[in-house]
C-alpha cells in the first residue's frame, strides 16, 4: 500500500511541475512587459531561463553557449545590459539575434 501512495505521490509531483513548465511558457509567449525586479528572477540559475534587457528590450540567452548558467563573461542574466555593451568586444547585432521576449520597463 505503501509503494502504490510514493507511485501516485511521484506521479502528482509530475503532473505538478508539467503544468508549471506549461504556465511559464504561456506567461513567456505574452511578450511581456518586465519591471527589473520581475527580470531579475529569469537569471538562469537552478533551471530559471537567462533573459538580458537591451536598449528597452528584452532577450531570451538562455540556449546561448555564451552564457552558461546565466553567466557571459562576468555578465550575468536578469540584468540591463544597456550599459555594459560599450565595453562588450562585440556589437548589438549579437543581442539582436536572439529571441526578444518582451519589453522592459522603468516601474
Amino acid at each position: 500500500m505503501a509503494s502504490i501512495a510514493r507511485v501516485i505521490a511521484s506521479k502528482t509531483q509530475i503532473v505538478t511541475l508539467v503544468f508549471d513548465h506549461l504556465k511559464r511558457v504561456k506567461f513567456l509567449e505574452q511578450n511581456h512587459s518586465f519591471t527589473l525586479e520581475e527580470l531579475s528572477s529569469f537569471n538562469g540559475k537552478n533551471g530559471k531561463p537567462a533573459y538580458i534587457g537591451y536598449k528597452g528590450k528584452v532577450y531570451d540567452v538562455t540556449a546561448s553557449s555564451q552564457w552558461l548558467d546565466g553567466d557571459h563573461l562576468g555578465h550575468e542574466a536578469g540584468e540591463d545590459l544597456t550599459m555594459a555593451m560599450d565595453i562588450a568586444p562585440h556589437g548589438e547585432e549579437a543581442i539582436e539575434k536572439m529571441k526578444v521576449v518582451g519589453t522592459l520597463t522603468d516601474t
